[in-house]
């Protein structure tokens, strides 16, 4: 595990701290280490998903030109490989989602049309195939998750309307049917999480304004529960768009994004609560349209961008060690 030494020291000063001044206020909890630089071409944008330990990335926008090269991230290694394209039209604001050991990249803008195509990823033969075109038409800027045999896509943008329509595809028939049962308002750029069977959903605009309802979504029953608002809490600064969440250690996290600009704070979610904490923000140039990977146990938030500046760096999230300004 990389960092692991880092890691442990980080761990025994957090249970000294407790131990000898639990009230102490200058503590800061959450911690960012830079991780290995990404290999490819700064980008905003970026399509991905996770199978296992390895975190997968592809397409998006450079500022210049709209991007198809394809990569894997081994999060216990700390290193990058070049896989092979995605062989979909160059596009950003794609739809990246898991489900089981295949990855899947779809929909998305090629800087003159929302596309609707989909495409499956096998990481073992690093080979894409194309499935059926999704059935909610084309859209850029959705959601997207899966489970061990379904995947699951939402909202986004069609061209004209914002969108807060749910479709399920089932890799086995190669078939898309709409989903019913969510009643969350249209969306474009939301965010989403998964702890256990548990989907999250929240983030994201509309006409302008940032969404503040939040959503838990149950893989088993396919049904949605709305949990509390985003701005429940008068301290909550929650409400952004273009961000990116995951879990770690069976805790949510909404990272990045926009709000009148780009955004660098982190909140964490406890759902045993339904409750927020913003923790350490991350430790770098404040960004949108970042991605994350997580293996449950680790954490990284990546690239993105700033303004005209496209990044391509990664961060590390250690949230229960104290903020270190010098690592």
């Amino acid at each position: 595990m990389i960092n692991i030494k880092r890691r442990i020291v980080g761990i025994i000063a957090i249970a000294a701290i407790s131990i000898s001044c639990n009230n102490d206020d200058d503590f800061e909890r959450g911690n960012w280490v830079e991780s290995s630089v990404f290999d490819g071409i700064p980008r905003s944008s970026a399509a991905s998903f996770v199978i296992g330990n390895k975190g997968y990335v592809g397409t998006g926008y450079d500022g210049d030109d709209y991007l198809q090269d394809f990569w894997e991230y081994d999060m216990e290694g700390d290193f990058w490989v070049q896989k092979a394209d995605f062989p979909g039209i160059r596009r950003s604001a794609a739809t990246g989602l898991a489900i089981g050991s295949m990855g899947y990249i779809g929909l998305g803008y090629d800087g003159d049309f929302e596309l609707s195509d989909f495409w499956e990823y096998n990481p073992t033969a690093n080979v894409w195939t194309q499935k059926t075109d999704f059935k909610g038409g084309p859209r850029r800027a959705a959601v997207g998750f899966g489970s061990s045999s379904k995947g699951y896509v939402g909202t986004g943008y069609d061209g004209d309307n914002d969108q807060k329509d749910f479709w399920v595809f089932e890799p086995t028939t190669n078939e898309w049917t709409k989903l019913e049962g969510f009643g969350g308002d249209k969306r474009r750029d939301a965010t989403t999480f998964q702890i256990g069977n548990k989907v999250y959903l929240g983030t994201g605009q509309s006409n302008g304004l940032n969404k503040t309802d939040f959503w838990e979504f149950d893989l088993s029953s396919e049904k949605w529960t709305r949990k509390k608002d985003l701005d429940e809490d008068d301290d909550y600064s929650i409400a952004r768009s273009n961000a990116t969440g995951f879990e770690l250690n069976g805790l949510g996290y909404i990272a990045t994004g926009y709000n009148a600009g780009a955004v660098g704070s982190i909140w964490e979610y406890n759902p045993s609560s339904d409750v927020w904490e913003e923790i350490t923000k991350l430790e770098a140039l404040p960004r949108q349209d970042a991605i994350s990977f997580s293996n449950g146990s680790s954490a990284f938030v990546l690239l993105g961008r700033n303004g005209g500046i496209y990044l391509d760096d990664n961060y590390q999230l250690f949230p229960q060690e104290e903020y270190n300004e010098d690592d």
